[in-house]
């Protein structure tokens, strides 16, 4: 039998995070991977304390934002690499309205810090009525970002690679097959809904898509360009364009309405020939109130759930795994907003 201090079961955003608190914390622990990739993998990677709809920002986004660069620089002293890319995003505004309800927000208290006052021009897009910066946004580097703790782990025996089987645990024992565990932090994504611990929390499925696209002609490299969605290169002359929001269409294949949509909307701004070279979807477990779900089970307090991260996956995953370790370990109350007690 392994005596270990944690087990973590799922290896998005949220549990490659949890298991950075357990890092550096010196706790022993292994993390079940399935080895298919989670919504997570197939990200954008858009880190962006702006909602670019509206102008808005969200709870605690400057902490969220400086939380994640700081954990990202001790990730740096273990894997050797920082994921972060300094490639800010430009909002091409579609009228004269919305440059001014750009300028009117970034005089606002919450948001001076994110909305840049100069605008700019950028090259090789359509942008009749220029660009907004958003000042602190950058994006993750969710291959490399992967790779790296992936390798991290199983290099020094944390990384298991199977399918969780909730038969072979005995949570009155603290056992699972031949290990014991202080804890167990269930961080499956929309997988929930098959652990019989956790499967009526309230998250819903989302389905995005992106594409990966071939451009004819060049745009400027070292930022992010944003319209109705994303668009960046990715490296092997690629550029990564998305992602859609589907709460309907949740079948587990590439829906044509979802690509044509990413197509029209690339075309509305950028005037040349491009080429579709490969589609992707996963599916974001959402959650009504935009705010994740954390906590311990009703019966068993050696298990917690940690999910609902939604479409701001990184900022989420990394900020409130360390809430979740101080409530696990210091009896430290989590925040009411994200705790799971909230829907009980």
């Amino acid at each position: 039998m392994k005596d270990v201090d944690y087990i973590i079961v799922g290896d998005g955003y949220a549990g490659l995070f949890l298991a950075h608190q357990l890092i550096k914390n010196n706790k022993s622990f292994v993390i079940f991977s399935e080895g298919r990739k989670s919504a997570s993998q197939v990200s954008a990677g858009i880190i962006n304390p702006v909602v670019l709809k509206k102008f808005t920002t969200f709870w605690k986004a400057q902490e969220q934002i400086d939380f994640l660069k700081d954990s990202l620089k001790e990730i740096e002293s273990y894997t050797g690499e920082n994921y972060l890319i300094n490639a800010p995003i430009h909002r091409i505004f579609h009228d004269e309205n919305e440059q001014n309800l750009w300028l009117k927000k970034s005089g606002n208290e919450e948001l001076s810090a994110f909305l840049d006052k100069n605008f700019d021009s950028l090259n090789g897009v359509k942008n009749d009525f220029q660009t907004g910066k958003v000042n602190q946004s950058a994006r993750l580097d969710v291959n490399g970002f992967f790779n790296g703790l992936f390798n991290y782990l199983e290099k020094n025996s944390h990384l298991i690679k199977e399918r969780f089987d909730y038969a072979r645990l005995n949570p009155s024992e603290s056992v699972y097959k031949d290990f014991s565990f202080k804890n167990i932090i269930f961080c499956e994504g929309m997988g929930v809904k098959d652990n019989p611990y956790f499967s009526e929390i309230a998250v819903v499925p989302n389905k995005g898509h992106h594409i990966k696209v071939k451009l004819s002609q060049p745009i400027p490299e070292n930022i992010t360009i944003k319209k109705k969605h994303f668009l960046f290169p990715t490296g092997n002359g690629l550029y990564f364009y998305g992602g859609t929001y589907d709460r309907d269409q949740l079948h587990h294949h590439i829906d044509d309405s979802a690509v044509t949509q990413l197509v029209n909307g690339l075309s509305e701004f950028y005037p040349y020939d491009f080429e579709v070279e490969e589609v992707h979807f996963g599916f974001r477990p959402t959650v009504k109130d935009r705010r994740p779900i954390i906590g311990r089970h009703q019966t068993w307090d050696n298990l917690y759930v940690f999910n609902g991260m939604g479409a701001r996956g990184i900022l989420n995953g990394c900020y409130f795994s360390r809430d979740l370790f101080r409530f696990i370990e210091n009896d430290i109350p989590l925040h009411q907003e994200v705790s799971s007690k909230r829907f009980q």
